[in-house]
């Protein structure tokens, strides 16, 4: 069975609704993330079909977009489609709103 990206509409189609209704994202636009995940898609089936033996996945990845094709017993693989969501409050992204404090709670607070 040749894997193409039409092979996989319907896990994209669905994905783009997902994007469009749920996903807060200012790096990419709806245009943008569609031809993302297509281009995602050929880059997992190539790792999916050229994978070694007794691997079961295809994966490939950006920062905002994981698709991952998985072996099946028969017929077409699995295909996920994630968004790697991120918060601006995580100190990988500067931290600009995170503020330490100073004192801890103790098992014992004195009176």
């Amino acid at each position: 069975m040749e894997l193409t990206i039409e092979t996989f509409r319907q896990q994209i189609d669905a994905a783009m609704q997902s994007y469009d209704r749920h996903v807060v994202c200012v790096f990419k636009t709806p245009d943008d993330c569609l031809e993302a995940i297509e281009r995602l898609m050929l880059k997992a089936i190539k790792a999916y079909e050229n994978r070694a033996d007794g691997m079961r996945h295809g994966i490939a990845l950006d920062k905002e977009i994981t698709i991952m094709l998985s072996q099946t017993e028969n017929g077409p693989p699995l295909c996920g489609i994630y968004f790697n969501l991120h918060t601006p409050y995580s100190r990988e992204h500067g931290g600009h709103n995170i503020t330490e404090t100073r004192t801890r709670a103790g098992a014992n607070p004195s009176d």
